[in-house]
């Protein structure tokens, strides 16, 4: 059986808070001698990581992704969560005397903040090649931020074994080569990006929006709270967002998304079903604190869609493959 293979950053993300303002603590002419500590009063640390947010979503409503990437020696426990989550983690690699890459952010009283990222493992993840998965096994390879330099590889072999691809930059656009983006855009199935990072490929390319466009099958802008735009070439479909009950944190939104909007491709739903289920994914994530600790049953998933959208009971398909499984 085919799969849709996640590939990008595996991480854990440090979040601390600061109960003051980083500002009291620098002195403006002592900036080229800057030595400053802080005392946090909480730690938490979430599982993250663009390639495995998108897998967890996927995994909730009722797909099998795998995950592909470079991981360190403290990656069992969450390598073990997501199995139980029912994501394939058998495409991950283990990097013994490494740690997983880590996101290490504090932030104080006014939301200012201090952040870090280790790349650790995920530097290797420029070692894994899409030549060693089985061509029959594979539905789509997800291509999302990661070390540039597995990104182009990636993109090159997906393109050099005839394997459709969707390519999503992300935060790592500037970091590429503006011939790799151009690339990456001109032979990928698709371009999933937000608002800002399309307005950054664009200048960072000098390719036009026509031109991207025109390039793949379709391309997915996210739009924070105004939604989301799908241009299928010049036909394009507004998605509006869902209203969340509460805003508890936005990271992880856009994977979310992602991950709502493929599972209604995979089942055949068409662009505008699809894009809202990636809005209604995206909601739940943005009502809880962290990138994968939403959680919902399809049976809640389907009804709170009908709250807000008139599926035509086009949905019953994906109730019928949770019955199945």
């Amino acid at each position: 059986m085919s799969s849709i293979i996640c590939t990008g950053s595996i991480a854990y993300d440090y979040l601390m808070s600061f109960p003051g303002y980083f500002k009291d603590h620098i002195i403006p002419d002592k900036l080229d001698s800057i030595s400053l500590s802080f005392l946090v009063d909480s730690m938490i640390k979430q599982r993250g990581g663009t390639a495995p947010n998108i897998a967890y979503n996927l995994a909730l409503l009722g797909e099998k992704p795998k995950l592909m990437g470079t991981v360190g020696e403290d990656f069992e426990d969450y390598r073990k969560w997501l199995e139980k989550q029912g994501v394939d983690t058998s495409l991950v690699e283990r990097i013994d005397g490494i740690y997983t890459a880590s996101f290490f952010a504090n932030t104080d009283l006014s939301n200012n903040q201090i952040a870090s990222f280790y790349s650790g493992a995920m530097a290797f993840s420029k070692d894994l090649s899409i030549h060693n998965l089985k061509k029959s096994e594979i539905d789509l390879i997800l291509i999302s931020p990661n070390d540039p330099t597995a990104m182009w590889k990636y993109a090159k072999e997906c393109t050099e074994m005839s394997v459709p691809y969707l390519y999503d930059p992300g935060q790592q656009v500037v970091r590429n080569k503006p011939e790799e983006i151009r690339e990456g855009i001109l032979h990928a199935q698709s371009l999933f990006i937000n608002e800002y990072e399309y307005e950054l490929i664009q200048k960072h390319t000098g390719m036009k929006d026509a031109e991207i466009r025109s390039a793949v099958d379709y391309v997915v802008i996210t739009c924070g709270e105004c939604g989301s735009d799908i241009w299928v070439k010049d036909e394009h479909y507004k998605i509006p967002v869902v209203q969340p009950t509460a805003i508890a944190d936005p990271t992880g939104v856009g994977d979310a998304f992602r991950g709502g909007f493929l599972r209604g491709m995979r089942l055949g739903l068409g662009f505008q079903i699809s894009g809202q289920m990636g809005a209604l994914a995206a909601t739940y994530c943005l009502e809880n604190r962290g990138t994968q600790n939403h959680k919902y049953t399809i049976s809640e998933f389907v009804k709170r869609y009908r709250d807000n959208y008139n599926d035509q009971n086009a949905l019953e398909v994906l109730l019928k493959n949770n019955r199945e499984d």
